[in-house]
């Protein structure tokens, strides 16, 4: 069997030093990229931003009359109602 190759101090020391200055530098190179620009707001169509309404309403009834530690249910009664699903969730994602 092989002798394992011995590595002196020195070595290893300049080998910890290499490897500092490459995650140094590639930190600096990822920090020097700016930031990705937000994407901006898709506009909604009146009937889920009146759903959006509805829900901010009740949300501040319910915090009035001090149940806003339980759960709401919020449910649409028309069939044919546009799915406002994406849209309320995006609205109210910052609250959470």
């Amino acid at each position: 069997m092989p002798k394992p190759l011995r590595m002196s101090r020195r070595r290893w020391a300049a080998a910890w030093v290499v490897l500092c200055v490459a995650g140094i530098a590639a930190t600096a190179a990822l920090n020097a990229f700016p930031a990705p620009a937000p994407q901006p707001e898709k506009p909604v169509s009146a009937e889920c931003a009146a759903y959006i309404a509805d829900i901010e309403t009740q949300l501040a009834k319910a915090g009035r009359e001090g149940n806003d530690d339980g759960v709401l249910a919020f449910t649409r009664t028309r069939a044919d109602a546009e799915d406002c699903s994406d849209e309320v969730l995006d609205h109210f994602s910052g609250d959470r």
